[in-house]
Order: C-alpha cells, then sequence, then structure tokens
C-alpha cells in the first residue's frame, strides 16, 4: 500500500534526510587511507548523536552498524568491520537518522584518493543517472520511464544495472511501498502522485551485473569482482515536480 505523505510528515522526512546527507558528506571529507570501515562509521554514529539523533539503520532487521559502508566490489550493505580503505579505493556511504519516527535514507559513493579513468567513469555515470531520473519526476509519470532512463544512460556508458535490489517509498518505515526499479520498460508501471515519497537509488556495475549475498547475510558484492557504485536520494513527489529532501 502507497502511504501518500501530508505537508507536515513530508518536512520530518526533510529534517531527517537532510542531517543523513551532512552525515554521509561529514563521513565522505573524513575518508582516508588506512581508515576502517568500522572507524567510518563510527564517525556518522558521532555525528547523529551530536545533532540529537540516531542512525535508523542500527538494529534494523538487526544490522549492526550506523551505516552501510560497502567498497569497491561490495554493492550494498557492506557491515563496517576492522577492514582498511586503501588508497583508490572507492566506498558507499548508505545510512538514514530517523527523526519523530520518520526515516532518512541516502548514499553516497566516494573516492579515496586517486582512482582510475575508467572507476571515476563509472562513479559519474551512476550519480549523473540518478539526476537524470529525479529531472524527471512528476505526477504522472510511470515507474518504468524512471527505471528505463536509469537503465539506458548506463548500458550506453559500457555498465550494468543491478536487478536485486531496487528503490522504495520512504515514511515511517525505511522502505515502503511502491519499489523503484532502476531498469524498466517506458510506459508501464504505476504513476508518481503528488505526495509520495520516494528513494531513486541506482546500483551501477563495471562488469556483470549479477550479485551474490556473502555468508554474513548482509553485504552484497559483484559475481564478477568487478567494481560497483551506489547513489541516492530521498525525493518528495509535489504537484510541481521532485523536491530532493536528501540535500545537506
Amino acid at each position: 500500500m502507497i502511504c501518500l505523505k501530508s505537508q507536515k510528515e513530508i518536512e520530518k522526512l526533510r529534517k531527517a534526510n537532510r542531517i543523513t546527507a551532512e552525515a554521509i558528506l561529514y563521513a565522505g571529507e573524513s575518508l582516508k587511507p588506512g581508515m576502517t570501515t568500522y572507524e567510518l562509521d563510527k564517525i556518522i554514529e558521532r555525528y547523529y548523536a551530536s545533532h540529537g539523533t540516531r542512525s535508523g539503520f542500527k538494529g534494523y532487521d538487526g544490522f549492526p552498524g550506523s551505516a552501510c559502508i560497502s567498497v569497491n566490489d561490495e554493492v550494498i550493505h557492506g557491515i563496517p568491520g576492522p577492514r582498511k580503505i586503501q588508497e583508490g579505493d572507492i566506498v558507499s556511504i548508505d545510512t538514514g537518522a530517523i527523526i519523530d519516527g520518520y526515516y532518512g535514507d541516502s548514499c553516497k559513493t566516494f573516492a579515496c584518493g586517486k582512482i582510475s579513468d575508467d572507476v571515476q567513469a563509472l562513479l559519474d555515470s551512476t550519480e549523473e543517472s540518478l539526476m537524470l531520473a529525479v529531472d524527471m519526476v512528476k505526477p504522472g509519470v510511470r515507474i518504468g520511464d524512471i527505471g528505463a532512463a536509469i537503465q539506458k544512460y548506463n548500458e550506453d556508458r559500457g555498465f550494468s544495472v543491478v536487478r536485486e535490489f531496487v528503490g522504495h517509498g520512504l515514511g515511517k518505515d525505511m522502505h515502503e511501498d511502491p519499489e523503484i526499479p532502476n531498469f524498466g520498460k517506458a510506459g508501464h508501471g504505476i504513476r508518481l502522485v503528488a505526495g509520495m515519497v520516494i528513494c531513486i537509488e541506482p546500483m551501477i556495475n563495471m562488469g556483470t551485473a549479477k550479485v551474490k549475498i556473502m555468508p554474513n547475510g548482509w553485504t552484497v558484492k559483484t559475481q564478477d569482482g568487478k567494481w560497483s557504485a551506489h547513489f541516492e536520494h530521498a525525493i518528495a513527489v509535489t504537484k510541481d515536480g521532485a523536491v530532493i529532501l536528501s540535500r545537506p
């Protein structure tokens, strides 16, 4: 069931998502070679605490971290731990504050130091496809239109789109209806209406689109070991188009 949000609810979601975006940027600015993913997670946890809130990720379905910290071939749901981040790695930071019972949810993939041109192209394509999708959001647009646009943009650049994990609605639960795939067929799917709040989050791979879930039950990696990027914004659908809630 899709839950449309009132303006008051959207303002609560804006607050949660703004702090989320600020925490992600702060952690990204703190990223340096030799840092562990656990240390990066603690930076986010302390940022939330200093702003009188907490992570909605920690404890969600048993997840142990305040953020999903996914490195290189880890697509999503990387568990923070002792892994040291190296020069030239890419690190996806996916997290969300919870304020007044409403969730934030956003992600950005950062480069640690200098990265290769082909990896930079992956990051650029993923983020650009997200913003292309955001620009499409308005009442009447079908979900398939958004997914088809993301898919075409990335496949035209030689990348592949993860199928098993998708975007979603956002509100008092982190994952609400409707699902927002990053692939699809234009002209298909439900139409967006004003009052929806959705997360659009392309997960794009350098090689195969196929992924595997690791024995910890959380971390998702590419099957071929090639790298993956992940960008996400929380979006309110209004009569005038998209409003990005997850802006710092």
